[in-house]
């Protein structure tokens, strides 16, 4: 059985399943998974405590003490923090160290629950006269969806109940309070119960769980939250303006926007609802037309850290939290699982390596909030420290770290899927060295994506019939080769999946060999913010210019790149972990004079010393 965050019943109605098991075992994102391990995760209990997390569960535990934080959730980091060590559990139970720091949160947090099942520090201890009177803010559901999804993820890597009962307790008082019935009509201002719930129904079996999270679905959008509390800020910053099965567009605050898309999509692979199924691909496509950045980042707007209007995507006040980063990608993996086609995984590829990987520092102990595509020269801090393009040990409102830990801890559960049945096979959708099962065989794969464009798959079991394997061609990619055994040509089977089907034995190979030809890209002529400029991109990797890898004494803002330009690569593995740079012949503004320009990979700015970037290049 899989033991990633998402595992569809049986009679999903959906055309794919997570791999039954993943596991990457070396390449760009195992390092990536070592720092995590070795430094994000460690030092969590740490900065949990220091930040008062901990001493808000124990002030609920005991009665004694005073609420820390200026945030009601607080609680949700603690759960993200859980979830992260319980996937990171799965692939080594031999961790003590790790295993001994979870059973004491797990503990704690099953010492702070009241015997009616609720469990929430702030209005326990702070305000408890308040309790579920303040949904819009108080953000209690949201903080019992992460606790949820902690406990299935400590369910799956450990087979121990402790978390899931303290979870389950929690959600049968919800159930009595907001359920059909309950005595408050209301839905929470962030969602996270939704696809939270479905996940507890797919753990436990017990239905009342799908059926709530359908509930919390359909009475959004009825005008239920409070908008008085910030008119400037309106309805739709909650999705709470218009039903949302009658939605058109992503609107409001990014993160709430895409977690409450993440349950719809999981609702429609559960119960069949075509009309969910429909909301989904009709508000994820108006995302990616309009909404979204080349990074994959969204959010245009740091007020209400929302999405804008169509095509409103600037550069240097990109909002582009990490958490709505994240959120894209397990809105667009659920897609992928329910539809079967490829450009949810492409943008899955895009956002992994881009909007979201810059949000964690190279040494896993420095992260960004907001991840902006432009940072000027003159740059003097964002309004709220922890919102500045600087990275940051930890914030205020520590959203983001937990959010990237858990990620990266689960991040084999996005690699690969399958199919049974008449069609039995699997399917890659992103490249990384490790062992994949799925669809009743099991592939190694081998590849130094992304700096290099070949991927070879070995297969090592296979059932004895016929049997497809499936290679995702990125959308980004024009050239590429594939080369099977006895020399069969492989066909496109889908729009961007490029399959064989055949009777594989062990030691079949199969190589893709795709085009990494770094290459300038335009923007879309509507986003007026950045008409007039390129991009430099190689593979998935979108890239930026940085100052300090620019020819000194020429201003960083002067700079311009022409769309002709002639553009080289070379490796460094010294420079930022190990990079490919890409080098082009620039201009200086208003002069015919040469300057080089070096450009690094997106993900990796900001991790030397504090300077101007950009991803989009004025056209000399």
């Amino acid at each position: 059985m899989s033991t990633g965050p998402i595992r569809p019943t049986p009679g999903a109605h959906t055309a794919l399943h997570p791999a039954a098991a993943a596991r990457i075992t070396g390449g760009f994102w195992a390092a990536r998974r070592r720092t995590n391990a070795e430094a994000s995760i460690p030092r969590g209990p740490a900065l949990l405590e220091e930040a008062g997390n901990l001493a808000n569960l124990r002030a609920a535990a005991d009665g004694k003490g005073s609420f820390n934080g200026d945030f009601p959730f607080q609680d949700s980091d603690v759960h993200k923090w859980l979830e992260a060590a319980s996937w990171h559990l799965a692939d080594h139970p031999e961790d003590a160290e790790l295993t001994a720091h979870v059973d004491e949160l797990v503990a704690l947090l099953a010492a702070a629950q009241d015997a009616d099942g609720y469990l929430q520090s702030y209005y326990q201890v702070a305000r408890p006269e308040r309790r579920w009177q303040e949904l819009g803010w108080g953000h209690e559901l949201y903080c019992a969806g992460h606790l949820l999804q902690a406990a299935v993820a400590h369910h799956r890597a450990t087979g121990r109940r402790e978390l899931l009962d303290v979870a389950e307790r929690f959600a049968v008082h919800i159930a009595s309070v907001l359920g059909p019935g309950g005595r408050i009509d209301g839905v929470c201002g962030h969602p996270e119960i939704e696809t939270a719930l479905v996940e507890l129904y797919r753990e436990t079996g017990e239905r009342r769980w799908l059926d709530l999270a359908g509930h919390f679905v359909d009475r959004r959008g009825h005008g239920l939250l409070d908008a008085d509390v910030n008119p400037h800020l309106g309805r739709a910053y909650w999705q709470d303006h218009t039903p949302v099965r009658e939605a058109t567009t992503v609107t409001g605050h990014a993160v709430r926007q895409l977690y409450l898309l993440a349950g719809v999509a999981d609702l429609a692979s559960e119960t069949g609802d075509r009309e969910l199924y429909a909301v989904a691909e009709r508000l994820w496509d108006a995302m990616v037309a309009s909404k979204t950045y080349l990074t994959g980042g969204v959010g245009a707007r740091h007020e209400g850290e929302a999405f804008g209007e169509p095509y409103e995507l600037p550069s240097d006040r990109a909002y582009a939290e990490t958490c709505a980063a994240i959120a894209s990608i397990q809105f667009s993996w659920r897609m992928a699982l329910l539809t079967g086609e490829a450009k949810y995984s492409d943008l899955v590829e895009r956002t992994l390596y881009n909007g979201f990987l810059a949000g964690v520092g190279l040494d896993g102990d420095s992260w960004l909030y907001v991840n902006p595509l432009h940072v000027r020269e003159e740059y003097e801090g964002a309004f709220e420290p922890d919102k500045a393009a600087r990275r940051t040990a930890w914030f205020r409102c520590a959203c983001c770290p937990p959010n990237v830990m858990r990620l990266l801890a689960s991040l084999p559960h996005y690699m690969a899927s399958g199919t049974t049945g008449d069609d039995a096979g699997l399917q890659l959708h992103q490249y990384a060295t490790g062992v994949y099962e799925a669809g009743g065989g099991r592939v190694s794969v081998a590849t130094a994506y992304p700096w290099e464009g070949r991927i070879t798959v070995t297969v090592e079991e296979a059932p004895d019939a016929d049997w497809t394997l499936s290679l995702r061609i990125p959308s980004w990619c024009t050239d590429f080769t594939a080369t099977a055994p006895d020399g069969e040509p492989p066909a496109e089977t889908l729009p961007g999946w490029l399959g064989l089907r055949r009777h594989w034995s062990p030691g079949d190979t199969l190589t893709l060999d795709l085009e990494l030809n770094p290459r300038l890209t335009r923007p879309d002529p509507r986003v007026d913010a950045v008409r007039g400029c390129v991009a430099i991109e190689r593979g998935p990797l979108v890239h930026c210019l940085e100052g300090v890898d620019q020819q000194p004494g020429v201003r960083f803002d002067d700079l311009t790149l022409p769309y002709g330009s002639r553009l080289t690569v070379r490796h460094d593995p010294d420079l930022l972990g190990g990079v490919t740079v890409v080098t082009a012949d620039g201009l200086r503004r208003g002069g015919a004079d040469a300057v080089p320009l070096t450009a690094v990979p997106y993900y990796a700015w900001a991790n030397r010393e504090e300077g101007p970037m950009r991803v989009w290049i004025p056209e000399g």
